[in-house]
C-alpha cells in the first residue's frame, strides 16, 4: 500500500479518502477531545472516525459559531447507525452532488439502500429532486444513455459532451430521475448537507485548500506533523461572520477566474472590510488580483481604485506601473518617490531603483544620483567555466557540481534548501510557538501567519533567544538534535529530503557561527520573499573550515531578482559568493 503513495497523491488527495485502507489502529489522539460513537474496527472505517474526529473538534471548539442547523446536524449525525453515518461520510468526500445506489459498493456498508434510508428520512439524501440534462449524463455512462434515450443518431466515437449539447435544446427541462428513465430499477440520491460539511472543513481547517484526506495521509505515515499544544480558544474564525466572510472572498475569487463584470466584484469586495486581521490580508490580495484583472481588461480606472484600496505587498508598485503605461509620469514618480523614503521591502527597492531612471527620462529630468543598479555592483562577483556539452539534457547546476566535485573539496546542489533548513531547525521553538492565530489543528505544516508583517515581531524573543545559540556556540548541538528529534516532520523551512548528516556537518564545520546570523538576520527581515533566491551549489574546503555559494547560469541565462538581492546581500557583508557563467565547449565534429 505505501508504495502506491506517489501514484495517489498524482491521481489527487480526494481520491485517496475513497481508495486508501489500512490495518491497525487509529493513531490520531487530540488532547481534551472526547469521542462519542459507535466503536469502529480499525481496518474499514477509518475514514468515518476521521470524520468524528473532526465533528467532535468543531463542536468543541466552535459552540458559540454553529446555528442551529449545524447544531441540529451534529446532534443527528451521532445518533445514526453506523452504516448510515458510514454511508453520508463516503458521499461527501465524493464529487456530487448526485449518486446512482445501483454504482455505491462498499465492503463496510453490506446494504446501502437501507443505510440510506434515515438519511433520505432526515433530507441529508434527496430522491425527489428535479435534476438537469447535465446531472444525469453526469450519473450515466454512453451505453447507459442510450438505453434511456435510444438510438442517439450519433456516431459510437462521438463525445459524450457533444451528444449533451445536442439534446440540450430538446430536453432542456430538469426533471426527476424516474421521470428521464421510467424504466430504471435505481435510484438517485442528491447529496443536501454538501455546502454545510464544506463549511465544516473550512473551520475544522481553517482553509479550503485542506481536506479530509489529511487525516489518511497522517495516518500512512506519507505526512507527519509537528505537535503544538493548544486549548480551544485556538481557532481560524473568531465569530460567524468571519466564517461568512472567509466563504465570501472565496467565492469573489472564484468569480475572478472569469469575471466578466469586474466593476461589481471590485464594488462587492471594496464594501467589505473585515476585522479580523488574517481575513483583511486575503481581502486584500484579491483586491491585487482584481486590479490586475481590470489592468489586462484595459480597465485603467477600475484597477486605480483597487490599488488604492490594497495595502497587499506588491499593490504601491503596480499602481506606479500602471501610471506608467497609462503616460501619467507625474503620478508614478510621486508614488515612486515615496515608496523610495518608505520601501515596503528590498523587492520593492529594487523595483524602484529600476523604474526611476525611466520615469526621469519620460519627465525630462536628469538622474538624481540615487536610483543605483545592483547588477552593477554585483558585477565582480562573475566567473565564466567553458565545460564539454552533456551528452543527454542534464541540469547546468550538476554538470558544474560534477566538474568541481571531489573527495577534498565536495560540492552540493542546495539552491533553497541549506540555508533555510539550518535557520528552520535552529528556530524551530520559535517557528512552532502556540501563539493565538498560528495553529488551528493538527495538519499544520507551518504557522498561519507566517506571511504575515508582524511574524517576526510577535515571536522577536523567541527568534533572538535562538539566534543567541550561535553566539555562545550552543547551535550545533541544538541544530544536530533538532535534526533527529524532528526528521520528517513537516516544516515551512526544513528541506528533508535535500539535507544528510554529511551535508549538515560538513555545513556547520564550514560557516562560521557569524555568516549563518547573517544569513537568518536577512531572512527575518522579510520571510515571505527572502526564503528563495539562494546560489544553487555550496562548495566547501573542509580541511580550510571554509566554504562558496555559487550561483550558476547557463549561457543565455540571466539572473532573477531575488537571486540579485541575495548577493548583493552577501557581497555586501563579506559572505563567499560567486556568479558562474557556464559556455558549452564546441565538439571536436562541430569545429572541423
Amino acid at each position: 500500500m505505501i508504495e502506491l503513495i506517489p501514484q495517489l497523491l498524482a491521481w489527487g488527495l480526494r481520491r485517496v479518502v475513497e481508495t486508501v485502507c489500512y490495518d491497525g489502529c487509529i493513531k490520531h489522539q487530540f488532547s481534551g477531545v472526547s469521542l462519542s460513537g459507535p466503536t469502529l474496527p480499525p481496518h474499514r472505517f477509518y475514514y468515518l472516525r476521521n470524520f468524528q474526529q473532526a465533528l467532535s473538534w468543531i463542536g468543541e471548539r466552535y459552540e458559540d459559531v454553529l446555528d442551529e442547523q449545524e447544531q441540529l446536524f451534529l446532534a443527528r449525525f451521532a445518533e445514526l447507525d453506523q452504516p448510515s453515518q458510514a454511508l453520508i461520510v463516503r458521499l461527501l468526500m465524493r464529487r456530487g452532488p448526485w449518486f446512482l445506489a445501483s454504482k455505491l459498493a462498499y465492503e463496510e456498508i453490506p446494504d446501502v439502500h437501507l443505510a440510506a434510508q434515515p438519511l433520505l428520512a432526515m433530507g441529508w439524501l434527496d430522491a425527489r429532486s428535479a435534476m438537469g440534462l447535465d446531472e444525469l449524463f453526469s450519473l450515466h455512462t454512453k451505453p447507459e444513455l442510450r438505453r434511456i434515450f435510444g438510438d442517439l443518431g450519433v456516431r459510437a466515437d462521438v463525445r459524450k459532451s457533444d451528444i449533451l449539447k445536442a439534446l440540450q435544446a430538446v430536453h432542456g427541462t430538469p426533471r426527476t430521475y424516474t421521470e428521464w428513465n421510467p424504466h430504471a430499477d435505481d435510484a438517485a440520491w442528491r447529496v443536501t448537507v454538501g455546502e454545510l460539511c464544506e463549511r465544516f472543513r473550512l473551520m475544522f481547517f481553517g482553509n479550503l485548500y485542506q481536506d479530509w484526506s489529511e487525516f489518511v495521509l497522517a495516518d500512512l505515515g506519507v505526512f507527519r506533523y509537528e505537535t503544538v499544544v493548544f486549548d480551544k480558544s485556538s481557532r481560524a474564525f473568531q465569530c460567524r461572520s468571519d466564517v461568512d466572510h472567509y466563504l465570501f472572498l472565496h467565492a469573489c475569487r472564484e468569480a475572478l477566474v472569469d469575471a466578466e463584470e469586474l466593476d461589481e466584484l471590485l464594488a462587492a469586495v471594496a464594501a467589505r472590510p473585515s476585522e479580523n486581521p488574517w481575513i483583511e490580508k486575503r481581502r486584500a490580495k484579491l483586491l491585487l488580483r482584481i486590479g490586475q484583472s481590470c489592468e489586462r481588461a484595459q480597465d485603467w480606472t477600475r484597477a486605480e481604485q483597487a490599488y488604492a484600496l490594497c495595502d497587499y505587498p506588491g499593490a504601491r508598485h503596480r499602481r506606479m506601473r500602471m501610471y506608467e503605461r497609462m503616460g501619467r509620469y507625474e503620478d508614478a514618480m510621486a508614488c515612486a518617490l515615496a515608496s523610495q523614503a518608505a520601501p515596503e521591502s528590498d523587492e520593492e527597492s529594487q523595483r524602484v531603483a529600476r523604474m526611476l531612471p525611466r520615469l526621469q527620462r519620460a519627465l525630462g529630468r536628469g538622474p538624481d544620483g540615487r536610483a543605483s543598479s545592483l547588477r552593477s555592483a554585483i558585477a565582480h562577483l562573475r566567473m565564466d567555466i567553458e565545460l564539454d556539452c552533456p551528452a543527454e539534457p542534464t541540469s547546468v547546476e550538476y554538470v558544474l557540481r560534477g566538474h568541481w566535485h571531489c573527495e577534498d573539496a565536495p560540492v552540493f546542489y542546495v539552491e533553497n534548501a541549506l540555508i533555510n533548513s539550518l535557520f528552520g531547525l535552529l528556530c524551530w521553538p520559535a517557528i512552532f510557538a502556540p501563539l493565538p492565530g498560528a495553529f488551528f489543528h493538527p495538519f499544520q505544516s507551518g504557522p498561519a501567519d507566517i506571511d504575515s508583517p508582524d511574524f517576526v515581531q510577535r515571536r522577536e524573543s523567541l527568534f533572538n533567544a535562538c539566534l543567541t545559540q550561535l553566539d555562545d556556540g550552543t547551535y550545533r548541538e541544538v541544530i544536530q538534535e533538532r535534526y533527529e528529534d524532528k526528521r520528517g516532520l513537516q516544516s515551512p523551512f526544513v528541506f528533508w529530503g535535500a539535507l544528510s548528516e554529511s551535508l549538515l556537518t560538513l555545513a556547520m564545520d564550514c560557516i562560521p557561527a557569524e555568516h549563518l546570523k547573517l544569513f537568518f538576520q536577512r531572512l527575518l527581515l522579510n520571510v515571505a520573499s527572502n526564503r528563495s533566491g539562494f546560489p544553487d551549489l555550496v562548495r566547501f574546503w573542509p580541511a580550510e573550515r571554509r566554504y562558496e555559494l555559487v550561483e550558476v547560469k547557463a549561457p543565455g541565462d540571466r539572473l532573477q531578482d531575488n537571486q540579485i538581492r541575495w548577493l548583493h546581500y552577501c557581497a555586501g557583508h563579506g559572505l563567499p559568493v560567486r556568479v558562474c557563467h557556464v559556455l558549452w565547449r564546441m565538439p571536436v565534429e562541430d569545429l572541423a
